[in-house]
């Protein structure tokens, strides 16, 4: 007996029936991407044949087509058992044109540069490099695709989510009849991760088919709908609020703002918004809002956690570059482990795409004179240093404007010394800073605003600073202490302690070195009496955490005028990271973490550098750049940084939690939601909900906690959702992190994440939030 059951053969009539039911999908979708008729769309939905490469002896034409969704990609697969495979637009993280992956670079010819693209995922899944018959096509295919990606990304959650559950509907009607039997409503419950009683789904069905016909169809499944997307919740909110005939009117709205979200608004304001998101044409004629123009406010960028006015750069930009903390990489050119992973310059692009502003190179001699990049003494395979500087050059102001800090762990002969020098001088050209910004000596940092579009190199040096000014240096070329990390990186190799290695240094890759100079430290008083400005450190984890326990204060007086920079413990060879948090506590800027690396500890990365555009930079509290500061963040004295309030904080619902275990046709999560602070050692807490049962569609909590804030200028809240399980470990489903300076107040969404940092596209959080001052 065969076990693989095939769909029936259609007639003729049928197929074309069908085929007409396609293209009206595919319109629908289209016209909700807010791409009718768009010719790059129709060309996707099409499809066509493109040649997919792997290596040299691996070009293998398959179709590509877009689905009726427009959300999924379909190509043929060769492969035994996989005959057909898909992959969501949501995956796709970007597209890039011409030979810019690696595989291309490596496997293609430059004359087909223009016939070439790659589709760039989130997370660790392959690029899949391309190549179209002709510059056209792979324009067009590139064209439709950021367009279709731009467009999801633009849609509020309440379309995305909209868009969504309609195309779940459509996977679970099976026979595509465009109707759905009881069999079909469960199967689509279950997709969209409910677990519904057999009583409760027939009740639902009963209800809907008023036709009494089996199936639902048209306004049935519109009913159905309709009754699954009900928000209880914001019901209870609109009906306190609208006191005008059921509705809200603009003075309803106005005091919902100014009571419920605490906003500094007028009436004009609760005016503009009812123009702005009330669909209903008659309620806005009456200055009214309706539940669904309600509910369209609370979904937008006004109605999120965020602040709306830190989602861009709104920091003062023009302090010294030390008086900001600078999202920072260790070892950017690995994809995975620090053992046997693979060095890329795809891993430089995904960090800098992450507004990552200080990456690291370790850099060894290569063959034929070509410098390489890869952790030394290791199986980690070799890249070449001047792709990783072009790849650099790239990618580096696409996400942010502001400088980037190229951390060199130099481990070269003099003579590729010579080479690093050329390809950084002869690839980033004007950008590389190679003198200091002025005409006289400076006594401090230039800003990031002075800055801007410019390439910093940190490392060995053989002279001061003061020479470019004096002209009096004849040094060719002398040894000098190796880095301190690369010291390190030898003492875990050899377990005996070595000598201090010394390395010759060229002066050609000296001169260059200019804001960012790399000495050893020895002490807060020896840095205070013999350090420079330039100058700066590199400390272990273990020394950082060490010195941030016993000596807070000093080391933040040493952050007010120097650079410090943190890297993790040469023992972490699995690549995980360490807190960062202490490290900010104290001001130190630049806390390089394994960014290759999902982990708690880069989601506190990720929320930390959220507000101000994303753009790398944040400026440290006031009292962490003032002379007279006495702040120790393991002993709260009274000061400026003392301001105590209370966060009251409400987990009221969720939203379309995914599904963690796809393949498993009756996993439904019962999820629970914690909410954490992290700061000063006095802030750090932790509260959670209880798990509700198999309900990852909207599950409801209405649970409160209160925590006390000593302060809140270094304090991130944390919300992290995870799937209960008695038995094992808690599974994670999403979370989202941002500094408690940057939240609103009042009824919001809140977005969640990934593992990897990548927003979940329909599902959410909504909580009721208030932090107020201590009376």
């Amino acid at each position: 007996m065969s076990c693989l059951h095939k769909r029936p053969k259609r007639t003729n009539s049928e197929e074309l029936a069908f085929q007409e039911q396609v293209k009206k999908v595919a319109q629908e979708n289209g016209k909700r991407l807010g791409l009718e008729g768009d010719a790059d769309l129709q060309f996707l939905l099409i499809g066509g044949e493109l040649v997919k490469i792997r290596s040299s002896s691996w070009k293998k034409n398959r179709v590509f087509k877009l689905q009726e969704d427009c959300k999924t990609l379909w190509h043929e697969s060769h492969k035994m058992f996989k005959k057909n495979h898909t992959f969501s637009i949501d995956d796709i993280d970007s597209v890039r044109t011409g030979r810019q992956s690696e595989g291309l670079n490596k496997y293609t010819d430059p004359s087909v540069e223009e016939q070439c693209f790659s589709i760039i995922f989130k997370g660790r899944k392959r690029n899949l490099d391309l190549m179209a018959a002709n510059g056209e096509e792979a324009k067009q295919w590139v064209r439709g695709l950021n367009k279709i990606i731009s467009n999801m990304r633009n849609l509020n959650r309440q379309q995305k989510s909209e868009h969504w559950l309609i195309n779940c509907m459509r996977k679970a009607d099976k026979n595509d009849d465009n109707k759905m039997t009881l069999k079909e409503l469960k199967h689509f419950l279950r997709q969209i991760n409910i677990e519904v009683d057999d009583t409760y789904a027939e009740e639902i069905f009963k209800t809907c088919d008023e036709s009494n016909s089996g199936s639902l169809e048209g306004s049935e499944i519109k009913h159905f709908y309709d009754l699954l997307t009900q928000r209880e919740e914001i019901d209870v909110i609109y009906g306190n609020y609208a006191q005008t005939e059921g509705q809200m009117s603009a003075r309803d709205l106005l005091s919902f703002l100014l009571n419920e979200q605490r906003e500094q608004v007028s009436m004009e304001d609760a005016l503009k918004m009812i123009e702005k998101y009330e669909m209903d044409e008659m309620a806005k004629q009456r200055k009214h809002m309706t539940k669904d123009g309600f509910l369209m406010y609370l979904h937008q960028e006004e109605g999120s956690i965020l602040k709306p006015a830190h989602r861009n750069v709104y920091q003062d930009m023009s302090q010294p570059l030390n008086h900001y903390y600078i999202s920072s990489s260790h070892n950017t050119y690995l994809m995975e482990d620090q053992l046997k992973g693979p060095s890329s310059t795809e891993a430089y692009i995904k960090a800098l795409m992450k507004s990552c502003r200080c990456v690291e190179l370790d850099c060894w001699d290569g063959a034929n004179g070509e410098p390489v990049i890869y952790h030394g003494y290791t199986l980690t395979s070799k890249v070449l240093f001047k792709d990783v500087i072009k790849a650099i050059k790239e990618y580096a102001f696409k996400t942010s404007d502001y400088p980037v800090i190229l951390s060199l762990e130099n481990h070269c002969t003099v003579d590729q010394q010579k080479v690093m020098a050329h390809h950084l001088i002869s690839i980033l050209g004007e950008a590389l800073v190679t003198k200091p910004l002025g005409k006289t000596m400076p006594t401090h940092f230039p800003s990031p605003e002075e800055l801007k579009g410019k390439f910093l190199i940190k490392g060995k040096r053989l002279n001061k600073l003061d020479v470019v000014f004096t002209g009096n240096s004849t040094i060719e070329e002398d040894t000098v202490s190796e880095e301190d990390e690369a010291a390190d990186c030898k003492e875990n190799e050899q377990k005996s302690k070595p000598k201090k290695s010394k390395i010759k240094l060229a002066k050609e890759l000296s001169d260059i070195i200019i804001y960012c100079k790399s000495v050893h430290f020895n002490g807060f008083e020896h840095a205070k009496d013999n350090q420079a400005f330039y100058e700066m450190s590199s400390f272990k984890e273990s020394k950082a955490f060490n010195l941030a326990d016993t000596s807070a204060t000093a080391y933040m007086h040493h952050n007010m005028d120097k650079l410090s920079r943190i890297y993790p413990a040469g023992s972490r060879t699995d690549s995980s990271n360490y807190n960062p948090v202490p490290m900010w506590n104290v001001g130190c800027q630049i806390v390089a973490l394994n960014f290759q690396t999902p982990s708690k500890e880069m989601h506190l990365n990720q929320g930390r550098f959220l507000p101000n555009g994303f753009c790398g930079y944040i400026l440290k509290p006031e009292f962490q750049r003032s002379l007279s500061s006495q702040f120790d963040p393991n002993t709260l004295t009274k000061g400026p940084w003392l301001k105590r309030k209370v966060f009251h904080v409400m987990v009221i619902s969720a939203q379309q939690l995914p599904k963690l275990n796809k393949d498993k046709h009756k996993s439904i999560v019962d999820p629970l939601v914690r909410v954490e602070i992290h700061g000063v050692p006095a802030d750090n807490a932790s509260k959670e909900t209880h798990y509700i049962e198999n309900n990852g569609f909207n599950p409801m909590w209405n649970e409160r906690f209160q925590f006390n804030i000593q302060v809140p200028e270094l304090a991130m809240v944390q919300f992290v959702v995870e799937d209960y399980d008695s038995t094992t470990q808690n599974d994670f489903i999403g979370q989202y992190c941002l500094p408690l300076t940057s939240v609103q107040n009042g009824y919001r969404h809140v977005p969640l994440l990934t593992k990897r940092g990548d927003v979940i596209c329909s599902a959410g959080l909504f909580v009721h939030l208030m932090l107020l001052d201590v009376q």
